[in-house]
Protein backbone atom coordinates (compact mmCIF):
# COMPACT_ATOMS: atom_id res chain seq x y z
CA UNK A 1 0.00 0.00 0.00
CA UNK A 2 3.18 2.23 0.54
CA UNK A 3 4.52 1.68 -2.82
CA UNK A 4 1.21 1.98 -4.38
CA UNK A 5 0.77 5.39 -2.87
CA UNK A 6 4.14 6.32 -3.37
CA UNK A 7 4.12 5.53 -7.19
CA UNK A 8 0.48 7.30 -7.71
CA UNK A 9 0.44 10.78 -6.32
CA UNK A 10 3.84 11.82 -8.76
CA UNK A 11 1.90 11.54 -12.01
CA UNK A 12 -1.35 12.82 -11.05
CA UNK A 13 0.39 15.94 -9.78
CA UNK A 14 2.62 15.86 -12.67
CA UNK A 15 0.16 15.32 -15.05
CA UNK A 16 -1.91 18.39 -14.08
CA UNK A 17 1.08 20.96 -14.45
CA UNK A 18 1.47 19.46 -17.87
CA UNK A 19 -1.90 20.36 -18.76
CA UNK A 20 -2.08 23.50 -17.00
CA UNK A 21 1.62 24.50 -18.79
CA UNK A 22 0.03 24.88 -22.25
CA UNK A 23 -2.60 27.57 -21.38
CA UNK A 24 -0.66 29.57 -18.97
CA UNK A 25 2.27 29.72 -20.92
CA UNK A 26 0.55 30.09 -24.44
CA UNK A 27 1.54 33.70 -25.46
CA UNK A 28 0.86 33.91 -29.76
CA UNK A 29 -2.73 32.98 -30.73
CA UNK A 30 -3.65 29.79 -32.47
CA UNK A 31 -4.01 30.10 -36.09
CA UNK A 32 -6.25 28.02 -38.09
CA UNK A 33 -4.52 25.63 -41.09
CA UNK A 34 -6.58 27.73 -43.96
CA UNK A 35 -4.15 30.58 -42.52
CA UNK A 36 -1.41 28.88 -42.52
CA UNK A 37 -1.45 27.87 -45.89
CA UNK A 38 -2.45 31.02 -47.11
CA UNK A 39 0.66 32.52 -45.15
CA UNK A 40 2.85 30.10 -46.92
CA UNK A 41 1.37 30.96 -50.48
CA UNK A 42 1.79 34.58 -49.97
CA UNK A 43 5.05 34.50 -49.24
CA UNK A 44 5.80 32.24 -51.45
CA UNK A 45 4.52 34.46 -54.62
CA UNK A 46 6.69 37.80 -52.84
CA UNK A 47 10.02 35.82 -53.28
CA UNK A 48 9.02 34.68 -56.70
CA UNK A 49 8.50 38.48 -57.41
CA UNK A 50 11.22 40.23 -56.10
CA UNK A 51 13.71 36.98 -57.12
CA UNK A 52 11.77 37.65 -60.54
CA UNK A 53 12.71 41.41 -60.81
CA UNK A 54 16.28 40.75 -59.50
CA UNK A 55 16.85 38.10 -62.05
CA UNK A 56 16.04 39.90 -64.82
CA UNK A 57 13.32 37.72 -66.08
CA UNK A 58 10.08 37.31 -67.85
CA UNK A 59 8.70 39.36 -65.43
CA UNK A 60 10.61 42.60 -66.21
CA UNK A 61 9.73 42.14 -69.87
CA UNK A 62 5.87 42.06 -69.12
CA UNK A 63 6.86 45.44 -67.35
CA UNK A 64 7.70 46.86 -70.31
CA UNK A 65 5.05 45.50 -72.62
CA UNK A 66 2.95 47.44 -70.34
CA UNK A 67 5.06 50.83 -70.04
CA UNK A 68 5.21 50.98 -73.81
CA UNK A 69 1.34 49.77 -74.77
CA UNK A 70 1.17 53.03 -72.73
CA UNK A 71 -2.82 52.67 -71.15
CA UNK A 72 -3.67 56.20 -70.06
CA UNK A 73 -3.01 57.14 -74.31
CA UNK A 74 -4.75 54.30 -75.16
CA UNK A 75 -7.71 55.17 -73.28
CA UNK A 76 -7.66 58.47 -72.49
CA UNK A 77 -11.22 59.03 -71.15
CA UNK A 78 -10.65 57.48 -68.14
CA UNK A 79 -7.73 59.54 -67.34
CA UNK A 80 -9.90 62.12 -65.41
CA UNK A 81 -11.64 59.69 -63.06
CA UNK A 82 -8.22 57.71 -62.21
CA UNK A 83 -6.39 60.66 -61.43
CA UNK A 84 -9.35 61.57 -58.93
CA UNK A 85 -9.11 57.70 -57.88
CA UNK A 86 -5.86 57.27 -57.10
CA UNK A 87 -5.31 60.36 -55.23
CA UNK A 88 -8.01 59.08 -53.13
CA UNK A 89 -5.92 56.00 -52.39
CA UNK A 90 -2.70 57.66 -51.54
CA UNK A 91 -1.63 57.48 -48.02
CA UNK A 92 -2.83 60.93 -47.07
CA UNK A 93 -6.32 61.21 -47.89
CA UNK A 94 -7.03 57.45 -46.61
CA UNK A 95 -5.42 57.49 -43.24
CA UNK A 96 -7.43 60.57 -42.28
CA UNK A 97 -11.32 58.55 -43.53
CA UNK A 98 -9.10 55.62 -41.50
CA UNK A 99 -8.00 57.14 -38.42
CA UNK A 100 -11.52 59.04 -38.40
CA UNK A 101 -13.26 55.57 -38.21
CA UNK A 102 -10.79 54.61 -35.49
CA UNK A 103 -11.27 57.09 -33.56
CA UNK A 104 -15.13 56.67 -33.48
CA UNK A 105 -14.33 52.54 -33.35
CA UNK A 106 -12.24 53.49 -30.23
CA UNK A 107 -14.90 55.46 -28.31
CA UNK A 108 -17.55 53.19 -28.96
CA UNK A 109 -15.82 50.01 -28.23
CA UNK A 110 -14.30 52.05 -25.19
CA UNK A 111 -10.58 50.85 -26.01
CA UNK A 112 -7.55 51.70 -27.24
CA UNK A 113 -7.12 48.27 -29.51
CA UNK A 114 -8.28 49.75 -33.06
CA UNK A 115 -6.03 52.49 -32.81
CA UNK A 116 -3.02 50.12 -31.67
CA UNK A 117 -3.81 47.60 -34.48
CA UNK A 118 -3.66 50.05 -37.28
CA UNK A 119 -0.32 51.56 -35.65
CA UNK A 120 0.61 48.04 -35.23
CA UNK A 121 0.40 47.41 -38.72
CA UNK A 122 1.43 50.59 -40.34
CA UNK A 123 4.67 49.92 -38.57
CA UNK A 124 5.41 46.60 -40.06
CA UNK A 125 4.28 47.70 -43.65
CA UNK A 126 6.92 50.91 -43.44
CA UNK A 127 9.43 48.31 -41.98
CA UNK A 128 9.13 45.93 -44.67
CA UNK A 129 8.58 47.40 -47.84
CA UNK A 130 10.98 50.53 -46.77
CA UNK A 131 13.56 48.09 -46.39
CA UNK A 132 12.51 46.26 -49.90
CA UNK A 133 12.64 50.11 -51.37
CA UNK A 134 15.96 50.86 -50.23
CA UNK A 135 17.79 47.67 -51.21
CA UNK A 136 16.39 47.29 -54.81
CA UNK A 137 16.57 51.35 -55.59
CA UNK A 138 14.46 50.42 -58.30
CA UNK A 139 13.31 53.68 -60.93
CA UNK A 140 9.87 54.20 -61.74
CA UNK A 141 8.74 53.97 -65.68
CA UNK A 142 8.50 57.50 -66.26
CA UNK A 143 12.64 57.58 -65.20
CA UNK A 144 13.70 54.49 -66.96
CA UNK A 145 16.74 54.65 -68.81
CA UNK A 146 17.41 51.84 -71.09
CA UNK A 147 14.47 49.39 -72.57
CA UNK A 148 14.17 46.02 -71.27
CA UNK A 149 16.32 47.39 -68.35
CA UNK A 150 14.94 45.93 -64.93
CA UNK A 151 16.27 49.55 -63.62
CA UNK A 152 17.53 47.93 -60.38
CA UNK A 153 20.06 49.84 -57.52
CA UNK A 154 20.13 53.43 -59.39
CA UNK A 155 18.67 55.09 -56.07
CA UNK A 156 14.77 54.94 -56.87
CA UNK A 157 11.88 53.75 -54.04
CA UNK A 158 9.40 52.23 -56.29
CA UNK A 159 9.66 48.42 -55.61
CA UNK A 160 7.34 47.08 -53.96
CA UNK A 161 4.57 49.74 -54.78
CA UNK A 162 4.01 51.31 -51.19
CA UNK A 163 0.93 52.96 -52.48
CA UNK A 164 -0.42 49.72 -53.75
CA UNK A 165 0.60 47.91 -50.28
CA UNK A 166 -0.47 50.82 -48.24
CA UNK A 167 -4.19 50.50 -49.49
CA UNK A 168 -4.26 46.85 -48.73
CA UNK A 169 -3.13 47.51 -45.56
CA UNK A 170 -5.01 50.80 -44.43
CA UNK A 171 -8.33 49.24 -45.86
CA UNK A 172 -7.67 45.68 -44.86
CA UNK A 173 -7.39 46.61 -41.41
CA UNK A 174 -10.64 48.24 -41.01
CA UNK A 175 -11.87 45.20 -42.73
CA UNK A 176 -10.35 43.33 -39.44
CA UNK A 177 -11.94 44.98 -36.94
CA UNK A 178 -15.40 45.26 -38.26
CA UNK A 179 -18.10 43.23 -36.52
CA UNK A 180 -20.96 43.04 -38.77
CA UNK A 181 -19.43 44.06 -41.92
CA UNK A 182 -16.17 41.77 -41.90
CA UNK A 183 -17.53 40.19 -45.16
CA UNK A 184 -18.48 43.33 -46.67
CA UNK A 185 -15.23 45.52 -45.64
CA UNK A 186 -12.97 42.30 -47.07
CA UNK A 187 -14.97 42.81 -50.29
CA UNK A 188 -14.94 46.55 -50.43
CA UNK A 189 -11.49 46.54 -49.07
CA UNK A 190 -9.75 43.73 -51.86
CA UNK A 191 -11.71 45.89 -54.57
CA UNK A 192 -9.92 49.02 -53.55
CA UNK A 193 -6.62 47.64 -53.09
CA UNK A 194 -6.98 45.93 -57.05
CA UNK A 195 -7.88 49.12 -58.78
CA UNK A 196 -5.61 51.47 -56.76
CA UNK A 197 -2.61 49.17 -57.83
CA UNK A 198 -4.34 48.65 -61.98
CA UNK A 199 -4.46 52.32 -61.52
CA UNK A 200 -1.07 53.21 -61.43
CA UNK A 201 0.32 50.69 -64.05
CA UNK A 202 -2.40 52.77 -66.09
CA UNK A 203 -0.86 56.01 -65.15
CA UNK A 204 2.62 54.48 -65.56
CA UNK A 205 3.73 55.70 -62.25
CA UNK A 206 4.43 51.77 -61.57
CA UNK A 207 5.83 48.35 -63.37
CA UNK A 208 3.58 45.52 -62.98
CA UNK A 209 5.85 43.65 -60.78
CA UNK A 210 5.69 46.32 -58.53
CA UNK A 211 2.03 46.37 -57.87
CA UNK A 212 2.03 42.35 -57.69
CA UNK A 213 5.04 43.18 -55.05
CA UNK A 214 3.29 45.49 -53.52
CA UNK A 215 -0.26 43.32 -53.02
CA UNK A 216 1.66 40.96 -51.48
CA UNK A 217 3.86 42.56 -48.57
CA UNK A 218 0.26 44.40 -47.87
CA UNK A 219 -1.49 40.74 -47.37
CA UNK A 220 1.33 39.28 -45.43
CA UNK A 221 1.46 42.47 -43.22
CA UNK A 222 -2.58 41.26 -42.48
CA UNK A 223 -2.10 38.27 -42.47
CA UNK A 224 0.96 38.54 -39.84
CA UNK A 225 -1.01 40.82 -37.56
CA UNK A 226 -3.15 38.16 -35.36
CA UNK A 227 0.06 37.26 -33.55
CA UNK A 228 0.54 41.03 -32.30
CA UNK A 229 -2.91 40.74 -30.73
CA UNK A 230 -0.93 40.00 -27.51
CA UNK A 231 1.01 42.86 -27.72
CA UNK A 232 -1.79 45.13 -28.48
CA UNK A 233 -3.85 43.99 -25.81
CA UNK A 234 -0.66 44.66 -23.33
CA UNK A 235 -0.11 48.02 -24.61
CA UNK A 236 -4.10 49.08 -24.59
CA UNK A 237 -4.01 47.73 -21.02
CA UNK A 238 -1.14 49.46 -19.70
CA UNK A 239 -2.27 52.52 -21.56
CA UNK A 240 -5.69 52.67 -20.33
CA UNK A 241 -4.18 51.88 -16.54
CA UNK A 242 -1.52 54.62 -16.57
CA UNK A 243 -4.47 57.10 -17.90
CA UNK A 244 -6.36 55.60 -14.58
CA UNK A 245 -3.73 56.55 -12.19
CA UNK A 246 -3.02 60.23 -13.67
CA UNK A 247 -6.63 60.76 -13.39
CA UNK A 248 -7.77 62.38 -16.72
CA UNK A 249 -11.37 63.08 -15.95
CA UNK A 250 -13.92 61.34 -13.43
CA UNK A 251 -15.12 58.45 -15.88
CA UNK A 252 -11.78 57.43 -16.34
CA UNK A 253 -10.14 56.69 -19.66
CA UNK A 254 -12.02 54.16 -22.87
CA UNK A 255 -13.20 50.58 -21.62
CA UNK A 256 -12.82 51.61 -17.83
CA UNK A 257 -16.53 52.45 -17.41
CA UNK A 258 -18.68 48.99 -17.33
CA UNK A 259 -22.26 48.60 -18.83
CA UNK A 260 -23.53 49.38 -15.52
CA UNK A 261 -25.21 52.87 -15.74
CA UNK A 262 -24.79 53.35 -19.36
CA UNK A 263 -27.16 52.82 -22.43
CA UNK A 264 -26.10 49.93 -24.52
CA UNK A 265 -27.40 49.39 -28.02
CA UNK A 266 -27.13 45.99 -29.56
CA UNK A 267 -24.40 47.15 -31.51
CA UNK A 268 -22.16 48.11 -28.75
CA UNK A 269 -22.95 44.75 -27.16
CA UNK A 270 -21.69 43.23 -30.51
CA UNK A 271 -18.40 45.30 -29.72
CA UNK A 272 -17.96 44.32 -26.40
CA UNK A 273 -18.57 40.50 -27.13
CA UNK A 274 -15.84 40.56 -29.78
CA UNK A 275 -13.28 42.35 -27.25
CA UNK A 276 -14.37 39.77 -24.89
CA UNK A 277 -13.72 37.08 -27.52
CA UNK A 278 -9.89 38.65 -28.32
CA UNK A 279 -9.05 38.14 -24.96
CA UNK A 280 -10.17 34.90 -24.51
CA UNK A 281 -8.01 33.88 -27.48
CA UNK A 282 -4.73 35.22 -25.43
CA UNK A 283 -5.43 34.04 -21.71
CA UNK A 284 -2.03 34.85 -20.88
CA UNK A 285 -2.68 38.25 -21.34
CA UNK A 286 -6.13 38.69 -19.62
CA UNK A 287 -7.11 41.35 -17.49
CA UNK A 288 -5.52 41.25 -13.98
CA UNK A 289 -2.08 40.23 -15.37
CA UNK A 290 0.31 42.72 -16.15
CA UNK A 291 2.15 40.78 -18.76
CA UNK A 292 3.59 37.55 -19.82
CA UNK A 293 5.49 35.24 -17.52
CA UNK A 294 3.38 35.91 -14.26
CA UNK A 295 1.24 33.34 -13.54
CA UNK A 296 -0.47 32.27 -10.25
CA UNK A 297 -3.10 34.96 -10.69
CA UNK A 298 -6.41 34.49 -11.40
CA UNK A 299 -7.66 36.47 -14.42
CA UNK A 300 -10.69 39.15 -13.85
CA UNK A 301 -13.48 39.78 -16.19
CA UNK A 302 -12.73 42.41 -18.48
CA UNK A 303 -14.80 45.41 -17.58
CA UNK A 304 -17.46 46.20 -20.41
CA UNK A 305 -17.45 42.31 -21.82
CA UNK A 306 -19.78 39.39 -21.14
CA UNK A 307 -19.69 36.77 -18.53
Amino acid sequence: MRTQTNDAAPPVRQDHHVAERPRQERLWPPLTRAHKVLFAATIALYVVVVAGVLTDSWLVTLDWDAMLAKPYKRWPELLPYLNVWIVVGQRGPSAIAAVAWLVWRSHRTRSLRPLLVMAAALLLLNMTVGAVKIVTGRLGPHYAHYIGSPELFAGGQIFPSGHTANSVVTWGVIAYLAVRLRRTGSVAAGFTAFSIGLTTVYLGTHWISDVIAGWTAGLLVLLVLPLFEPVVATADERIRAAWSRRGRGHAGPPGSGGRGGTDWSAWDEAVQDELAGVAAAVPALSPGRTGPGRPGRRPTRRSGARA
